[in-house]
């Protein structure tokens, strides 16, 4: 089995940045539902911005909301631009003929373009 990328939302820009939350990223319910992004699930947050990358979980937030949540936020911060990514265990044999989907976003996080990943021979 092969992990691999299963959803990317490409270029989000943080809304928030909120230290005393528990903890996660807080993304605009209709891009984690067109990333395929299931509330709690663990993502990888890569900033742009500043080169810094963390692991956490998702949890579902209003039009246009990305939040970082607790101590993330000392990390990232709000403005930054960043790169959410999901992934999942595919089989070998689906690997190679594999298609995640990448979600591009612009500077209000509204979905600008939905797009498979075509394998390139």
């Amino acid at each position: 089995m092969r992990m691999m990328m299963k959803g990317k939302i490409h270029r989000a820009r943080v809304t928030e940045a909120d230290i005393e939350y528990e903890g996660s990223i807080t993304i605009d319910t209709a891009l984690m539902e067109a990333a395929d992004i299931l509330p709690y699930e663990k993502v990888h947050v890569l900033d742009v911005t500043n080169g810094a990358r963390l692991e956490t979980y998702a949890i579902e937030g209003g039009p246009g909301e990305i939040c970082i949540n607790g101590a993330a936020a000392r990390m990232v911060t709000k403005g930054d631009t960043v790169i959410i990514l999901a992934y999942e265990w595919v089989q070998e044999e689906q690997a190679r003929d594999y298609h995640p989907k990448k979600i591009f976003v612009n500077s209000r996080n509204e979905i600008v373009t939905e797009d498979l990943c075509v394998a390139v021979n």
